[in-house]
């Protein structure tokens, strides 16, 4: 059961792949028709109604009234898109030949939290002469001797021989940043085997629960998920997490899997600094309306070791945002105190 649950956290991504297609051809193609449709897609099959206490039979009652059956394709597209937005979801599209709908306020509002400028000026460097690259990571030793790796997207591959390459060259390091602020998710592959790197035993990290049936709290018992630990060359030093808002689907994933693997009644060996995570906690799949276009949608919820929702994000454990007087002088307050930490 082990193995099949992890095959199916496996497919998480963030925006731009499906998970799972279910095809639906119960209504006519006209505006009502797609409509009824979409709306009984996310009412039998979206697993967070009922955890956002969201009432999507008003929302039919009121969405119903703005369908008009001579509409164009567009303002029908436009009504759709703001009906799904009351789920509050990133991991929610609406997809048609023309364009996707696409949910942020997740993020918009919190501290950016992260300026690439100050991080390639001050820290950084140069891609010639200040860092190295491997795969989708960039990693650095600083004059301090803390080791430094920016990871921006979870759909840039990382196979074991940049993970050995990487851990081999920072391995004098004191202590180690991984630096996922601005990272929007992408494949659940590489946050398993990166997070994979920091373990030496067998880890619970969390919860899945699938659905069972069209009511909204139809839903499987919790299924536990695990990390096994690599078999090549693994961190057991202090690692600071540097996170923002920003952090959604795959990162809030990782986020939550690295936090796992400490232990209990233990200091705090991996420690997340900056802001709250944007979340994406669930499983996508995909179906599709008479008219073609397609809808995405979270079916699956995931949960962390002690079963609580990872949908809203992750809170850090030293919450910082980037000060104006720092970024005057150039300064990543985040870095800045991560430095702090491993340097006690």
């Amino acid at each position: 059961m082990k193995n099949k649950i992890i095959q199916l956290l496996l497919l998480i991504c963030c925006l731009p792949a499906l998970t799972g297609c279910i095809r639906e051809d119960e209504y006519a193609n006209d505006p009502v028709g797609n409509f009824e449709q979409l709306w009984k897609i996310i009412d039998e099959q979206y697993c967070f109604l009922e955890a956002k206490g969201i009432d999507w039979d008003a929302v039919h009652e009121e969405y119903r009234k703005l369908i008009i059956p001579t509409m164009s394709n567009d303002d029908l597209f436009d009504i759709l898109s703001q009906m799904l937005y009351i789920l509050k979801d990133g991991h929610v599209n609406l997809s048609s030949a023309k364009r996707t709908s696409f949910y942020d306020d997740w993020y918009q509002g919190y501290d950016w939290n992260y300026r690439e400028d100050i991080l390639y000026q001050t820290y950084l460097g140069s891609a010639s002469s200040g860092y190295y690259t491997a795969s989708g990571l960039k990693y650095k030793i600083f004059d301090n001797n803390i080791g430094y790796i920016r990871y921006e997207s979870f759909s840039a591959g990382v196979g074991n021989g940049n993970l050995d390459e990487v851990l081999l060259y920072l391995a004098p390091c004191n202590g180690l940043i991984i630096d996922v602020r601005d990272n929007g998710g992408g494949n659940l592959t590489n946050s398993t085997r990166i997070a994979a790197r920091f373990t030496d035993k067998l880890t619970l990290t969390g919860y899945i629960k699938h659905k069972t049936g069209p009511g909204h709290n139809d839903f499987s018992n919790f299924e536990p998920i695990y990390l096994e630990p690599s078999n090549s060359i693994r961190w057991q030093k202090k690692v600071v997490i540097l996170t923002n808002r920003r952090c959604y689907s795959a990162t809030n994933d990782f986020v939550n899997t690295m936090r796992s693997l400490n232990k209990d009644n233990e200091e705090k060996r991996i420690i997340q600094v900056g802001d709250w995570t944007g979340g994406g906690s669930g499983l996508p799949f995909s179906s599709e309306l008479p008219n073609g276009w397609s809808i995405r949608f979270s079916a699956s919820p995931h949960f962390d070791k002690n079963k609580q929702s990872l949908e809203e994000g992750i809170a850090p454990d030293i919450a910082i945002n980037m000060s104006e007087a720092d970024q005057l002088k150039k300064k990543d307050t985040l870095i800045e105190k991560a430095f702090e930490i491993l340097s006690e």
